[in-house]
């Protein structure tokens, strides 16, 4: 039986690009991996394990051979009737193939005749031998580093002056260990070894030399000061700042931010929590503003009170552990001072303008070369959500709605949002209400971004959901008009965003508004045609398609819905949840069928059938009792529809499947007499209309 040991491969570089830490790590030693699997080093039960801190990169992986197995080889040559003579001797093609391979009229009598499933052929069989693990590392040590999704390359030059490699940061060490064995690889002009380097100033050794591969964690921790795996860092940070946030009680607790959590974790070898302070006066700030230029400018954690508002303490991760921290703390506190002063200067000049001052002002910013300025645009915004206030509600509400439209880009010209972007409405909502602003409007200058990301909330009140269907449809309209139009990955305007963004708030919110009319209002502000709409309508649908799919519904439920293209959002839910008892029940397969039968027979017909049938012209038997149940089921259907009782209305169209059964196995509709082929046509476009007002359930066949 082989024998296994463990492996382990390390990089040791300049300090690596921190947000794109976690994933170097990852790839670096799942490629590793892979290669070594693929070329038979690495057993079924390999455990691997990605190590990646600020100046390393590294992967373990148990059980892992010395050799990899033989392998018997077969490579087919050609045809027999092509490789020899009617005496059975090698042709010229023959010898030239066996020549490329290595090989000579020698080897003739040993070659495999087999069928290749068209004709018997001619085979060379052969015993490749397994891969070395130097080899085989040396080769997935190549293809790892070459597909690390590097953020930014750089070319340097190596120790003996004249060479240069690329790479994201200067490498200075390899480490490469089989059980306690150096596997003999090499890249960046680095050859492997056992030595690394632990904490610039509180390693206990330097180098930390590594006794074999399953002591790399433990030695770099003890030796080194370093928790090499970035998980366990994350974790150790996590608590210790859980932990600190506890000594100061009163339900304290640090602001919860993944993003951030990671890239301190990328930052930091051996993380030391330490509790910091400023003064309480700049608590005048926004809190938003304050906790903002601590996250995106000094990596801090804020704290938050029980409430939920920011505390004037905030806790930083040190990458050295002093005896006496005071200086450091000290240090921290200097420079997230003048951070604070600055917002603090910015939010009391900013409130000395009014945000209807800056209305003016907005003439002179471009918002897009072909569309105009933000000004002009901003009264494109107010037209549209002037117009969705009057299909919603009555005068005051329009009034509000065209107030915060107006004001709702103004905070762009703020030296607040002009320094922190991310800012944008969220100060707007705190200069309208310093301007003594109605809670409304002040609310809504900040929502009408809303939602900004999946997941994200909603507009809180209806002067926001205005005012933020009114900005996403204009920008929608704007940009395929002047064929700005997503394409592939392409989406330099997040117009997916704006869309889903109007499909969240139309569907979740109920609004009763239909698309199409939104679109073509836009359209109209925008001066452009209806084209325009119909095009922005398609692609919203598009979308919608994939939302619901990411919901949970099957691609058959949400293609029956959203085929017909309901102009109530809202109603989809109660459709969809209607498509699926209705696909439940035992009729649903034949009405399916049936109805993609009458869809494919009314397509065929030149003109519009009219969904009327006369009495007088019905003949057979079957026919005759058709009409008589979609007399009576059509009543039903409709007050259950009209009633947005859409599952109601469905149900009751399995009443139909005898009657249906049985006229299309006994009628005729093609028939010569064209005034009982045209009656019969009636009655089938009746049929069609009833059984597709909810959904397109011929989407539904299978």
């Amino acid at each position: 039986m082989t024998l296994t040991h463990s492996l382990l491969v390390e990089l040791f570089v300049e300090e690596l690009p921190p947000k794109a830490l976690k994933k170097l790590g990852e790839s670096f030693a799942l490629t590793l991996a892979d290669s070594l699997r693929v070329q038979g080093l690495v057993t079924v039960d390999s455990v691997v394990s990605s190590f990646a801190s600020p100046r390393r990169l590294a992967a373990h992986l148990t059980n892992v051979v010395a050799r990899a197995a033989d392998k018997p080889v077969s490579h087919k040559l050609m045809p027999v009737g092509i490789a020899l003579t009617a005496e059975g001797q090698a042709t010229p093609a023959l010898l030239k193939r066996l020549g490329a391979m290595g090989l000579d009229a020698s080897v003739v009598p040993q070659l495999r005749r087999a069928s290749d499933g068209k004709a018997e052929a001619l085979f060379h069989d052969s015993i490749a031998e397994g891969a070395t693990l130097a080899d085989a590392l040396q080769k997935a040590l190549d293809e790892a580093l070459a597909k690390l999704p590097i953020p930014k390359v750089m070319t340097y030059q190596l120790a003996d002056g004249w060479s240069t490699v690329n790479f994201v940061r200067p490498a200075h060490g390899l480490v490469a260990l089989h059980g306690a064995d150096v596997v003999a690889i090499s890249t960046l002009g680095l050859n492997a070894g056992r030595d690394t380097q632990g904490h610039r100033f509180e390693a206990a050794v330097h180098p930390v030399a590594i006794k074999e591969a399953d002591s790399y964690a433990a030695q770099l921790q003890a030796e080194g000061a370093v928790i090499a795996s970035f998980a366990a860092r994350r974790a150790e940070i996590a608590r210790q700042l859980h932990e600190a946030a506890a000594k100061v009680g009163g339900g304290v607790k640090p602001i919860e931010d993944d993003a951030l959590l990671d890239e301190v974790t990328a930052l930091v070898e051996r993380p030391n929590v330490l509790l910091c302070q400023f003064e309480t006066e700049y608590l005048e700030v926004p809190q938003e503003c304050l906790i903002l230029t601590m996250k995106a400018n000094q990596k801090y954690f804020p704290l938050l009170d029980a409430a939920g508002k920011l505390t004037h303490q905030f806790l930083i991760v040190s990458n050295i552990s002093p005896a006496d921290p005071s200086a450091v703390i000290g240090g921290n506190e200097r420079v997230v001072r003048p951070r604070l002063a600055d917002a603090k200067f910015f939010y009391d000049q900013d409130r000395k303008k009014t945000l209807a001052s800056r209305v003016e002002a907005l003439d002179r910013v471009v918002y897009h070369n072909k569309l105009g300025s933000q000004g002009a645009r901003g009264q494109k915004v107010r037209m549209i959500a002037a117009a969705i206030a009057a299909m919603l509600g009555g005068k005051e509400l329009e009034a509000q709605v065209t107030q915060a439209a107006s004001l709702a880009k103004t905070d762009l010209l703020t030296d607040m949002v002009g320094e922190f972007p991310e800012l944008q409405g969220v100060m707007g909502r705190y200069y309208a209400l310093n301007d003594g602003l109605p809670g409304e409007v002040a609310d809504a200058i900040e929502d009408h971004y809303k939602p900004r990301f999946a997941g994200d909330e909603l507009p809180r009140n209806e002067v926001g959901l205005c005012v933020a269907l009114a900005d996403k449809l204009e920008t929608l309209v704007g940009l395929f008009g002047i064929g700005q139009i997503p394409t592939g990955d392409k989406d330099p305007f997040a117009l997916r965003r704006h869309a889903l963004g109007v499909i969240r708030i139309l569907m979740e919110r109920n609004l009763p508004l239909h698309l199409d009319t939104l679109l073509v209002v836009a359209a109209g502000v925008r001066g452009f045609p209806e084209e325009v709409a119909t095009q922005v309508g398609a692609f919203m649908f598009e979308r919608l398609s994939g939302l619901l799919r990411e919901q949970g519904y099957t691609a058959q439920e949400v293609d029956a819905v959203v085929s017909q293209r309901p102009q109530r959002l809202g109603d989809i839910p109660q459709r969809l949840a209607a498509v699926r008892a209705f696909a439940a029940l035992p009729e649903a397969p034949a009405l399916a069928a049936a109805n993609k039968r009458v869809g494919n027979i009314l397509k065929k017909v030149e003109g519009v059938v009219e969904p009327v049938s006369n009495p007088y012209l019905l003949q057979e038997a079957a026919e005759i009792a058709l009409n008589a149940a979609l007399a009576e089921v059509e009543p039903v259907a409709d007050a259950a529809f009209d009633a947005g009782d859409y599952a109601a209305s469905l149900q009751a169209l399995a009443a139909l499947k005898g009657p249906v059964d049985d006229f299309f196995d006994g009628v005729m509709v093609n028939v010569e007499d064209a005034n009982l082929r045209n009656n019969r046509l009636g009655l089938l476009a009746r049929l069609h209309r009833a059984m597709n007002r909810v959904a397109d359930l011929s989407r539904l066949a299978v």
